[in-house]
């Protein structure tokens, strides 16, 4: 017995799209209103790694793993926003550079 791979597509439910899954796209923010944002965002980050860390050299009662999460995010976060910083930097000496 033999098995027709096209007569099983033929039998399957074709697929209907109905266009619940789909919602409408939130309003795009202009780049430098996020970057404003992220920006204010790293900073508090960096406060926040700071602020533990000068209370756990101290010597005041501070969780070591927060204090070493807390450094680990600031650092993550400055270096994210750097890369955005010179991907953004490249594009405009990239467009700098076109011959018009």
């Amino acid at each position: 017995m033999s098995i027709d791979p096209i007569a099983l597509l033929a039998q399957a439910a074709p697929a209907q799209f109905t266009g619940d899954g789909m919602r409408a796209a939130a309003p795009a923010q202009p780049f430098g209103a996020w970057f404003e944002r992220e920006l204010g965002e790293v900073n508090r980050a960096l406060g926040v790694a700071d602020r533990d860390a000068r209370l756990l050299a101290a010597g005041q009662p501070v969780a070591l793993h927060e204090v070493m999460m807390h450094v680990e995010e600031a650092k993550l976060s400055f270096q994210l926003l750097a890369q955005v910083r010179n991907k953004v930097l490249e594009g405009y000496q990239e467009v700098m550079r076109m011959q018009v």
